[in-house]
């Protein structure tokens, strides 16, 4: 079982395209494997922060949760219900499962051991992601198109971007006055 949970992170991480076509990557314990992956990103990515801003390592893995929801929730609705190919059949829970398999790249960030990496990690193993989201996304959804593939995911990413700054603008407007000096 640990041996096939490597392998789906190995995989991942070269960007192998061939882990989405396979059905058996999808079985009983890929939800679990895939929220692993996860967990371990978010916990890989506050200890890269943790070498400048002092965080939580817990909360990290609870937003890497929520994020996870969100990407495969806005990359389904957006790739399945409103711009799907003809062959575009499939549950959510497949979309979920390639969204978290496709975050592998960031379990990589646990060697940001020091601020000088901290920077390059993140910034490489970000793009990673997004390279592993739009390959998961054209194989998973049976895109035709590279191009329709990256909309998919950059259009999630925007609207993402677009609520967390609203979120965090609406929480600077709710503080006191006397707060902001």
């Amino acid at each position: 079982m640990f041996g096939e949970f490597l392998r789906i992170i190995v995989r991942s991480i070269k960007l192998d395209k061939t882990l989405y076509k396979d059905n058996k990557n999808f079985g009983e314990a890929a939800i679990y494997f895939a929220g692993l992956i996860i967990i371990l990103d978010g916990m890989a990515g506050a200890v890269a922060a943790n070498t400048i801003v002092k965080q939580p390592i817990a909360m990290s893995g609870l937003t890497a949760i929520l994020t996870w929801l969100v990407w495969a929730l806005f990359i389904y609705v957006i790739g399945v219900k409103l711009f799907p190919d003809k062959e575009t059949k499939v549950p959510f829970k497949k979309v979920i499962i390639g969204v978290g398999f496709a975050h592998a790249p960031g379990v990589l960030r646990f060697f940001a051991v020091t601020p000088e990496l901290m920077i390059p990690i993140i910034f490489i193993t970000q793009f990673w992601i997004f390279a592993g989201l739009i390959i998961s996304t054209k194989q998973i959804l049976n895109l035709k198109s590279n191009l329709k593939s990256f909309g998919i995911v950059f259009l999630s990413l925007l609207i993402i971007a677009f609520l967390s700054i609203s979120f965090v603008m609406s929480r600077m407007n709710a503080l006191p006055i006397s707060y902001i000096s």
